[in-house]
């Protein structure tokens, strides 16, 4: 036997693993391959290449195994090297080893791994699907009973729930109450009170161009008179008339009209001489800004100008709201109001104005009135949408219709919001009146994934078992409805960051809500398309039995357009093709490409356009159907009454040394300050230091001095009773803090409220 001398090898531990072959030309060793088989093994090696020493001659070089092998003879009688005489094991040649490291970039780390986990799930579930069938069931019995705790009848507080938790409006507020005191039994204030009182409005606009003659002011006296005599019968037989809940200045009820009052006790008043926005009348000022609108105004008057014209004018009922008791009957006598308004009009039989109405109660029952509005539409959308799912996975194939499959789709939906729902109000998440939208958006979601898992249904194969064809949906729909219920539920529980308590409470009922759809998509839903793939297998059997008579009748019924299917295909909806063989290729055309990025650029600068054209704020007229009482009302109040907006309060925080000439010269610096600003009207400002510091130079008194200052300030509130709630003296006789206030104008629109704000 030749000798053979083995090539360098590699060191022991880089050595290839070899594994010997026997052939009929005798023993071959091959070389394993370390790569993986998606790139496909390397080549076998051949036989190791040898030659003899070059002092010996002897037979030639062994061939490669991929050599090409003689034909005839020839090939049967190709000798063997290593035919009969082996190594011996201490000079086993080795092979050079050939290695290939290829470095990969594994970019299904996420995909991988659910993909495995839902096909094991997917495999249960069609193995056991009464169990996945009936557990959500009873769980969503169980969390079903968290309905018994939905509040009915509690009152919502729209500005607990739609104004920012901490926003500084509400810690200055906190402050006004801490420091001002009000009372209005006595001596009632609109503009100073912290918080809106309960009201009664009523706007009046006259057919005419003005409603300032003494005819018009009759027919507006009769309705003012009608309201005030409201009575609200009581349970135990008692009433509530208006003069017991009206808020008061003094021993009155506070007058809705100063100028309409002021004509009641005199019906000779000249109402051609009227001055605005402050009117003169006995010695006493009328302020009568926002009580007359669309006006027309003449040269100066007294504090004022000549009111020319007036189109529409104002009636304000104050009502108590500073006692419990007291604010509880307001609201009844107000509900009573709201209801024969509209017969205090018709009985009436006004001719000379139009009369629209507002309480302070309005946004809060139209807000809930307008919910209320979602429960038939939600009920419309669910029908809806049974339809829509039905007709979508209709086939007139028998075997693979889905029309039960996808109505018990929406059926799923519907049991994960009774199952968020309950679970939440159990815990105690307050439920807002917006979270009743919030199923609109479970509902879309719990479709979409039942359609993703239908259509994957219809990529197996009927002859595979149900556990094997679950498995096999499941592992394809994994990623897809896991990652976007995800990235869903992400997306609202982020919303609970936000600082409108009903925002935070919409998002954790939808994102709790989104978890249970995911949940019963993958159990609750998977087990119902389980049992309908075993009703597939039996209708399939059924039409493969061999019966002569009935073969005909079974298929014009089950398959009136085609033939039986084939068990080992799938099923293409028409949809699919329709997109596969015509949209695809026409949106792929050179033509198409440019027609979608023109139309995207289009999208693009409409888009920018549109967020540099946002309107902020709120408008009420949007939370109220179309057909209520306030839209009419909020449209006379723009129209006419929108140049006066609130009076603003100035508050001095701290104690300061008011008799100081120089601090009282930069309160005034500050107060001109605001006076600048062109939302402000500086001739209705109101600050009592003001005026103090006229009554004491008017009396003599020398306001420089500390005692004289502080002596006489109940003398200056007993003459001026408006400013007693405006200065907060200590028990030691110190100004803790005071306020003045600022008339806004011209500030109708949430943007200009805020340049206001920040100017």
């Amino acid at each position: 036997m030749p000798w053979v001398e083995p090539e360098p090898g590699p060191s022991p531990e880089q050595k290839p693993k070899l594994t010997k072959q026997d052939s009929a030309t005798g023993p071959e060793w091959y070389q394993k391959s370390e790569e993986s088989e998606s790139e496909g093994n390397q080549p076998p090696l051949g036989p190791l290449a040898s030659s003899r020493p070059p002092e010996t001659p002897g037979p030639p070089a062994l061939e490669r195994d991929d050599a090409p092998l003689p034909e005839g003879d020839d090939a049967s009688s190709r000798p063997s090297v290593l035919d009969d005489a082996p190594l011996p094991e201490e000079e086993t040649p080795e092979p050079r080893a050939i290695c290939r490291h290829r470095h990969r970039c594994h970019t299904d780390c996420l995909e991988a791994p659910l993909s495995r986990a839902f096909q094991w799930l997917g495999w249960q579930v069609g193995a056991h699907p009464w169990i996945f069938l009936l557990a959500p069931l009873m769980l969503t019995a169980a969390l079903g009973t968290g309905f018994l705790y939905l509040p009915e009848e509690e009152e919502e507080d729209l500005e607990q729930q739609y104004t920012p938790v901490g926003g500084p409006a509400k810690a200055e507020r906190r402050f006004v109450q801490g420091h001002f005191t009000t009372n209005d039994s006595y001596r009632f204030s609109a503009s100073r009170r912290s918080t809106e009182a309960n009201f009664a409005s009523l706007l009046v606009v006259s057919y005419s161009d003005s409603l300032l003659d003494p005819a018009t002011f009759a027919e507006v006296s009769k309705l003012d008179g009608a309201v005030q005599d409201l009575r609200v019968a009581r349970e135990n037989g008692s009433q509530i008339q208006y003069q017991q809940v009206c808020a008061r200045y003094r021993a009155l009820c506070v007058r809705p009209n100063p100028l309409l009052y002021a004509w009641q006790v005199d019906k000779t008043l000249n109402l051609s001489s009227i001055s605005f926005p402050i009117y003169n009348h006995g010695g006493h000022p009328l302020y009568l800004t926002g009580f007359f609108g669309g006006r027309i105004l003449g040269g100066s008057l007294g504090m004022g100008h000549l009111l020319l014209r007036a189109k529409a004018m104002r009636l304000l009922y104050y009502l108590k709201t500073e006692d419990p008791e007291d604010s509880v009957q307001s609201k009844q006598w107000l509900t009573h109001f709201l209801e024969q308004v509209t017969n205090i009009t018709n009985t009436l039989a006004l001719k000379k104005i139009e009369v629209v109405h507002f309480t302070s109660l309005s946004r809060q029952l139209e807000f809930q009135a307008t919910s209320l509005t979602v429960i038939p539409v939600f009920h419309l959308a669910y029908v809806l949408i049974i339809l829509f799912a039905v007709t979508s996975c209709f086939r007139f194939d028998c075997i693979r219709n889905k029309m039960c499959v996808a109505a018990f789709g929406v059926i799923s939906a519907f049991l994960a919001v009774v199952s968020g729902f309950g679970l939440l109000l159990h815990i105690g998440v307050p439920f807002v009146i917006i979270v009743a939208n919030s199923p609109f958006l479970i509902l879309g979601v719990g479709v979409d994934d039942m359609f993703i898992m239908i259509s994957a249904w219809h990529k197996t194969s009927l002859a595979d078992g149900i556990p094997e064809r679950m498995s096999n949906v499941y592992s394809k729909v994994a990623v897809s409805i896991t990652i976007t219920t995800i990235t869903n539920i992400l997306a609202f529980y982020t919303g609970i960051m936000s600082s409108f308590r009903s925002v935070q409470c919409f998002c954790i009922y939808t994102g709790t809500t989104l978890l249970f759809c995911y949940f019963y998509s993958i159990t609750c839903f998977g087990a119902f398309m389980a049992l309908d793939g075993k009703r597939e297998v039996v209708c399939l059997r059924w039409l493969k039995k061999a019966d002569a008579k009935w073969s005909s009748f079974k298929k014009f019924c089950c398959f009136p357009f085609g033939s039986v299917p084939d068990e080992h295909g799938t099923d293409i909806h028409p949809m699919n093709l329709f997109f596969r063989d015509h949209f695809g290729p026409f949106l792929t055309s050179s033509e198409s490409k440019y027609f979608v990025v023109f139309i995207y650029v289009l999208y693009i600068i409409s888009s920018i356009y549109g967020c540099f054209h946002v309107q902020e704020g709120l408008d009420l007229r949007n939370l109220a159907s179309d057909d209520s009482y306030i839209t009419p009302y909020f449209n006379v109040e723009e129209d006419y009454f929108s140049d006066y907006g609130p009076r603003v309060m100035v508050i001095v925080t701290k104690k300061v040394d008011y008799w100081n000439k120089d601090v009282r010269q930069k309160l005034e610096n500050c107060i001109k300050i605001f006076e600048k600003n062109v939302y402000v009207d500086k001739n209705l400002t109101e600050f009592w230091l003001d005026a103090y510091v006229q009554y004491l130079k008017g009396n003599s008194q020398d306001p420089n001095d500390k005692n004289t200052f502080m002596n006489n300030i109940p003398d200056f509130l007993s003459n001026f009773p408006n400013f007693q709630h405006d200065i907060n003296i200590s028990s030691s006789n110190e100004i803790i803090s005071s306020r003045g206030f600022i008339q806004t104008t011209n500030v109708s629109s949430s943007t200009k409220k805020k340049i206001m704000l920040f100017q």
